[in-house]
């Protein structure tokens, strides 16, 4: 075992909140970090770079970019079983995720702030997502968007085809909520819209956290900083476990290339593998001592916390044919991948008018028009376990889905108060537009439409909160800055730590938490 590496800072993962870390400690020339990725960078392989591809890599989970595991049958499912997977490759879910773009809305931010204090208020957000972003889209909106970030953001399409104006204004109609222009702008989280906000460069290849944070000029091919940088990037490194001396962090075991390492820290390790991350703190002896134990793993800290509260937005279709006519158009930006969208309120809980409950992501797919579902507001909760002290074997994830029946009531819903007349207007407009799939029979039959949601349910990668950032003793893990409860020198950033749901996809939020939790490193040291 070699252990001539020392440094300030040692980063697990190159993910949305890793790679802003890395760059943003290393601001500073005088601060050391090392990053581990257990894949290689991949930015320049086709299947990566072409935006086009965007949809296909999230349904076929190539092994040469993606970790190969799957959670446990999920009961309420008809004991079906969901991948459990998440990138493996520089910039990791950011470079094989659906690239949209959404931020967490006020509404939520309300809550995070409540919880956790001003740093995370919706203010601090706006003003932290303006110094990541390039905003490429509508202009004379700089009150919410930055445009000399390093995150590249492509509003798409600019002329939107007319599959979307159709899907648009008859979600529009159907619902009674707004045509918006910007999802984004905290004044609109509600409405229909015919451009999708993308992790897209002008050009439509894809950003990434890789192509945004550790890019050329900030790192060379070797993984070593540039301009006097002291940034060192090792791939092919996968982390084991958390050194500890006692309490207190002091480094991070991992495989280099099949060769065992151990670097050493003067200040901190972060941890921001997503997914992973729960593996890697239970494995090094942080989480529900009982478990810990029977896996033959050494106490460090019992924290009962760890792993619960896993939570995953729900997601279904409803498919449509279309007017074969209309999509020639759709080639005009090939890049654009959506055909319009929605964030809808709870289809049924009215004191929730006004917050976001429904993400709608229309998409042409195989001749048919598909309406993705997603609801952003489950109870469902979840849990990640331990099996053994081996650091390689996969976790036993249990994700919960439609545990708690208000989720399965809320989905019904959505195909009853939205899907239905959505399907209606959408047909009175083009006849060629018919829900094929459920149809309007199966939506009216309360069995026929339980057993479609089930046979129908679909997984994404919207996990979170399963190292919530909260009190202690309100089931936290980590507290406002990141720093894991019961020692010292350790941190987690990334979207494990989400205390409330988010309303939309979780990258974005993970960039806000790498870059709040990189500014609180630097404030305190």
């Amino acid at each position: 075992m070699s252990s001539n590496h020392y440094f300030d800072y040692i980063v697990v993962g190159t993910g949305p909140a890793g790679a802003v870390i890395a760059k943003t400690l290393t601001d500073d020339r005088e601060t050391s970090v090392l990053v581990l990725e257990a894949g290689e960078n991949n930015d320049l392989d086709k299947p990566i770079k072409d935006s086009r591809f965007a949809l296909e890599l999230e349904e076929n989970y190539f092994p040469q970019y993606f970790w190969q595991g799957e959670g446990v049958p999920q009961e309420e499912v008809n004991d079906r079983t969901f991948e459990w997977t998440t990138g493996r490759l520089s910039g990791g879910g950011s470079s094989i995720n659906g690239e949209q773009y959404v931020r967490p809305t006020p509404a939520v931010l309300k809550e995070w702030e409540s919880l956790l204090g001003k740093r995370w208020s919706k203010r601090q957000a706006i003003e932290n997502f303006k110094q990541l972003e390039k905003f490429i889209g509508i202009k004379g909106n700089p009150k919410f968007h930055g445009y000399h970030g390093r995150i590249n953001i492509r509003q798409t399409p600019v002329n939107p085809p007319i599959i979307t104006e159709k899907l648009v204004s008859a979600i529009v109609k159907a619902t009674g909520v707004d045509e918006i222009l910007d999802y984004n702008d905290p004044t609109t989280p509600i409405g229909a819209f015919t451009r999708w906000q993308l992790y897209q460069k002008p050009n439509g290849t894809r950003e990434s956290s890789s192509t945004a944070f550790l890019s050329s000029d900030i790192l060379n091919s070797d993984g070593f900083g540039v301009n006097g940088r002291k940034l060192r990037v090792f791939y092919k490194s996968t982390a084991l476990r958390i050194l500890f001396e006692g309490r207190k962090a002091i480094g991070v075991e991992f495989l280099k290339e099949g060769k065992k390492v151990k670097a050493v820290v003067r200040k901190s390790v972060i941890i921001s593998a997503g997914i992973n991350s729960p593996q890697l703190l239970m494995v090094s002896g942080i989480g529900p001592s009982r478990d810990l134990k029977k896996a033959g793993i050494p106490v460090v800290f019992n924290n009962p916390n760890v792993g619960k509260n896993l939570t995953n937005h729900t997601l279904n279709t409803a498919t449509f044919s279309f007017n074969k006519t209309d999509f020639d158009e759709l080639q005009n930006d090939p890049f654009a991948l959506y055909t319009g969208g929605a964030f809808l309120p709870h289809p049924l809980v009215e004191k929730n008018e006004n917050r976001r409950a429904v993400q709608l992501v229309g998409i042409v797919s195989e001749g048919k028009l598909i309406i993705t579902i997603i609801f952003l507001q489950p109870r469902s909760r979840g849990i990640i376990k331990i099996q053994n002290n081996d650091p390689l074997k996969i976790v036993l994830a249990d994700e919960g889905f439609l545990d708690n029946s208000f989720d399965m009531e809320s989905v019904k819903g959505i195909f009853r108060e939205y899907i239905k007349p959505i399907a209606i207007n959408l047909s009175s407009i083009d006849s060629a537009y018919q829900l094929i799939n459920p149809t309007l029979e199966t939506i009216e039959n309360e069995k026929a439409l339980e057993d479609f949601i089930k046979e129908n349910f679909g997984h994404n990668h919207h996990q979170q909160g399963f190292l919530r950032m909260a009190p202690y003793k309100k089931g936290g893990v980590v507290d406002n800055r990141g720093r894991v409860y019961g020692v010292d020198n350790l941190v987690v950033a990334d979207a494990s730590i989400i205390p409330f749901t988010v309303d939309g996809n979780t990258s974005a939020a993970a960039y806000l938490i790498g870059y709040t939790i990189a500014q609180n490193l630097l404030f305190d040291n």
